[in-house]
């Protein structure tokens, strides 16, 4: 379904502190999520075992992004969906890579967000 919000994650340079923030606060558990050589978290409330939300290192190809949480809206046609975002003022700040189901846009106001192919 195109337009939905399918996911939210935290990039942060200290995800395992940042993550025991969000257990303490908002009384999420987490269960981590192997990215090779360390761990990222998958957070769960309390009375569910669906995950809402992610908790990521800033590594790899987010090292240089600043902590910001991201959000993920589906849509049907991901290269219809950034020509639509270009022609609306928008601008791609990451395109998918070769076979990607996602890229990162900025909206004219300077929001960032993360478009997904479902």
């Amino acid at each position: 379904m195109s337009g939905k919000i399918a996911w939210v994650d935290l990039t942060v340079d200290a995800a395992e502190d940042v993550k025991a923030f969000y257990e303490s606060v908002l009384g999420w558990r987490s269960e981590p999520v192997s990215m090779g050589s360390y761990d990222d978290f998958n957070m769960f409330s309390q009375t569910s075992d669906d995950p809402v939300a992610g908790v990521c290192h800033a590594r790899g190809e987010n090292a240089s992004l600043p902590p910001h949480w991201m959000i993920y809206v589906t849509v049907d046609d991901l290269e219809e969906a950034m020509r639509a975002c270009e022609a609306g003022g928008g601008r791609i700040l990451r395109a998918p890579s070769e076979g990607g189901r996602s890229c990162i846009i900025e909206d004219p106001a300077g929001a960032v967000l993360t478009l997904y192919r479902s």
